[in-house]
């Protein structure tokens, strides 16, 4: 039997194959027949250009097999560079498009691709809605975020001061968070850097891969704050799991559609600034009462259940209804 949508996702980051497991999660519970694809790992290459071209051609071979095997209604392809090379025509559900994240050279033909692709797409689907306004023209939009809850109930105590994330340590800032908490730490307080085994040995500062994303998630309910300063971003799962999990964010004021970035500087708006040395310890020393209380209300929007309700009653009666 047919299905009735099948999702294509390029996987290359912990973010996007997360994302990947709650859209079709979603779709199912909505009632829907999902089948999933994901493009096989390209070889890493030293440019973005050649990179995305990579990825795109594996999302096209991985889209190919599931439009032959499972005959699918509708297509969703999972980030618009998993639709630049697509076979057949489908919605696109995308964290930011390469108008935004690709300038100059390293988008030199990823952009104008792009713009047919959502001009030709039935349905372009956003993580949010900063994310839909940077999008190129398109037919129809709607945002779909990315579901966040609590990840076990609180600690009775938060041991670790600090958190940060740092996979991709220039993107994050991680040069910054370093610098930042040089400055401000005291004997005693503790940064753990995750998303790296190893790193510069500096006094008050831990580094742990972690191999599980409940590995992250059980540090964040120990840590009283989460610290990044990232050039650009372009949504910040990680900063909304933190919220989540009762840490005050303390942040610079990156460019992009950064989800968690209008909530921080609600909740505590000292948190929020270019230089973090003075946010670090206002946060470490003057917490606001009931941030973590408020930060819950704040990310109503992102429960599971909300996003469970956006995909049965808009997304999926869009998808359907142009097949």
């Amino acid at each position: 039997m047919p299905a009735d949508v099948l999702v294509v996702s390029l996987g290359t980051t912990a973010g996007l194959r997360a994302m990947e497991e709650q859209l079709t999660g979603s779709l199912r519970r909505a009632g829907a027949s999902v089948a999933a694809v994901r493009a096989r790992p390209a070889a890493e290459v030293r440019t973005f250009a050649l990179t995305d071209l990579l990825q795109a051609r594996e999302a096209a071979r991985a889209a190919r097999r599931g439009l032959a095997e499972h005959r699918p209604r509708a297509v969703i392809y999972s980030s618009s560079t998993a639709a630049l090379l697509w076979p057949r025509p489908g919605a696109i559900h995308f964290d930011a498009p390469a108008a935004a994240n690709r300038p100059g050279r390293h988008g030199v033909w990823q952009r104008p691709l792009e713009r047919r692709r959502f001009a030709q797409a039935p349905l372009v689907a956003a993580w949010s809605p900063e994310s839909l306004a940077e999008a190129p023209s398109h037919r129809e939009g709607l945002v779909v975020p990315f579901a966040v809850e609590p990840s076990g109930p609180p600690v009775a105590r938060r041991d670790l001061a600090a958190v940060t994330y740092a996979a991709d340590p220039h993107k994050k800032g991680l040069d910054r968070v370093l610098d930042a908490w040089r400055r401000a730490r005291r004997p005693g307080e503790t940064l753990v850097v995750t998303g790296r085994a190893s790193g510069p040995r500096l006094e008050g500062v831990e580094w742990a891969a972690l191999a599980r994303p409940g590995d992250f998630r059980a540090l964040l309910r120990r840590a009283r704050l989460f610290v990044t300063a990232p050039r650009r971003e372009d949504y910040g799962i990680t900063q909304l799991e933190a919220l989540a999990d009762g840490c005050l964010l303390v942040t610079a004021p990156a460019p992009g559609p950064y989800a968690a970035l209008p909530i921080a500087q609600r909740l505590d708006p000292r948190l929020v600034a270019d230089d973090l040395a003075p946010a670090i310890r206002a946060g470490l020393d003057d917490p606001v009462v009931r941030y973590a209380e408020h930060a819950a209300d704040a990310l109503r929007p992102y429960r599971r259940e909300q996003v469970d309700a956006v995909v049965a009653e808009h997304l999926l009666p869009r998808l359907l209804a142009r097949a």
